[in-house]
């Protein structure tokens, strides 16, 4: 497997700081779900990175999700991850365009909402 640099991967070190602030706490409390998101560099499905955001415990990881099932797995390419994370795209278009893919629970999908995110920063 490639290991190819995604933009989706500065975002991810960006939540982690973003989960340990007082802010990240309030929406642990808030939301409490578990989400598995799938990255992939040029087509979903193909060479995906896994990433596991769980916002029970206010970690993000690289890998799979080992604690059974997560609550939904979000599969993105990878510009179009970065394009929702920082709001230039519509999660709703995102998912009606095909550009995001969702398994698992549609409720905790709708949970998944760009206050996750930290505000976008100069990337």
């Amino acid at each position: 497997m490639a290991t190819t640099e995604l933009k989706s991967d500065n975002l991810f070190e960006m939540m982690k700081l973003h989960l340990a602030s007082d802010a990240g706490k309030e929406l642990i409390k808030k939301i409490g779900l578990v989400y598995q998101i799938n990255i992939a560099p040029k087509k979903i499905g193909i060479d995906e990175v896994s990433y596991v955001v769980d916002l029970k415990k206010g970690e993000v990881t690289k890998g799979k999700y080992e604690g059974g099932k997560p609550d939904a797995t979000f599969s993105f390419k990878d510009d179009d991850f970065v394009k929702v994370a920082t709001g230039k795209m519509n999660p709703q278009m995102a998912f009606m365009r095909g550009a995001m893919k969702i398994k698992g629970s549609l409720s905790a999908a709708q949970k998944f909402t760009p206050d996750i995110f930290p505000k976008p920063a100069k990337m």
